[in-house]
């Protein structure tokens, strides 16, 4: 049985391009507390990626100067990431989260489907003018012969 660990971070940082990776390697540093595969490990970072990305490009619409919110709590094997921002908000969730669905043509509209496929839930609250929450949860089964290196 892997460790029960609770903790948790709260990280805010401008709306750039390159706090997409920031974000990852923080989350990847905190969820390793647990014992986690490599292969969930890798889905984690790309999900964060997805949800970060989408809250600058499509939230902010590439305003560098604008916050993104994001938390990461350990309850016991679980793993919940909030990634929030204060932007424009989406007016139709389901709409945004069908394949191929991007309102940027030069995005390829797969980043809710990334996160569905890598994540336990994903949930979207947002409001017009007002901004979106991405929830995503994930349940850590750890597989002893494949561990990331803590």
């Amino acid at each position: 049985m892997g460790k029960i660990v609770n903790n948790k971070i709260k990280l805010e940082f401008l709306s750039k391009g390159e706090n997409v990776a920031l974000a990852r390697i923080t989350i990847a540093a905190f969820v390793s507390q647990l014992e986690i595969t490599l292969s969930d490990l890798e889905e984690i970072k790309v999900a964060v990626s997805e949800a970060v990305s989408n809250a600058i490009i499509h939230g902010y619409q590439n305003k560098p100067e604008e916050i993104v919110t994001m938390t990461g709590i350990l309850k016991g094997n679980t793993l919940i990431l909030e990634i929030v921002d204060q932007g424009i908000g989406i007016p139709d969730i389901q709409k945004a989260m069908e394949p191929a669905y991007s309102t940027d043509p030069e995005r390829t509209g797969l980043g809710f489907v990334f996160m569905q496929s890598f994540m336990n839930e994903v949930k979207v609250e947002s409001q017009v003018n007002c901004g979106t929450k991405v929830i995503l949860t994930k349940q850590i089964n750890p597989d002893l012969k494949n561990m990331a290196v803590s």
